[in-house]
């Protein structure tokens, strides 16, 4: 599937790029991911959540990037936070990578987290972090340099009401 991939940033989302994007978030909300929602996650609080991120991407503050198959539907997506305070301008924060079931483990979450890190080059920082509460994503992050700081034990809660830990990541990218 890596080989028919499609990594883009996007800025301004239509109709179809809404609902493909909240797809993704709803299924990784009742796979049991926890990405800051509890179920039943609606299609239209997750439209309301992918608007504010295009919002956010049209002014500069993130980039979105989405991940789509051959036939151009959207399998998964990334963002890479730029708006920091002022003393972190060479800081970015990766958040909310999400790759919907159906394309797990064919090279979708690599291939994102890779157009994260180079669009962060691109805009000058140096220095990532991230967390994750799942076991998977960690496999990935350490396969692709990230370091492992430490775990902070019911940081957040599962989509079946349990507590969990989150993991925090950071990686250097060097001068800019």
């Amino acid at each position: 599937m890596a080989e028919q991939l499609r990594i883009r940033p996007l800025t301004a989302c239509s109709d179809r790029e809404l609902a493909q994007l909240s797809d993704v978030l709803i299924d990784c909300v009742a796979g049991g991911a926890s990405v800051s929602f509890m179920p039943p996650l609606t299609p239209q609080r997750a439209s309301v959540f992918w608007r504010g991120v295009a919002a956010s991407a049209a002014c500069g503050e993130r980039v979105l990037l989405v991940a789509e198959d051959a036939a151009g539907a959207i399998i998964g997506t990334v963002q890479l936070i730029l708006a920091l305070p002022e003393n972190q301008p060479h800081r970015a924060e990766i958040a909310k990578m999400l790759v919907h079931r159906r394309a797990r483990r064919h090279g979708v979450g690599a291939a994102l987290l890779s157009a994260a890190e180079q669009a962060a080059r691109d805009a000058h920082r140096t220095l990532l972090v991230l967390d994750t509460a799942s076991g998977d994503a960690e496999r990935l992050y350490v396969r692709h340099g990230w370091q492992r700081c430490g775990q902070i034990p019911g940081y957040a809660l599962f989509p079946d009401g349990r507590p969990c830990a989150t993991t925090i990541f950071f990686k250097p990218l060097g001068r800019a």
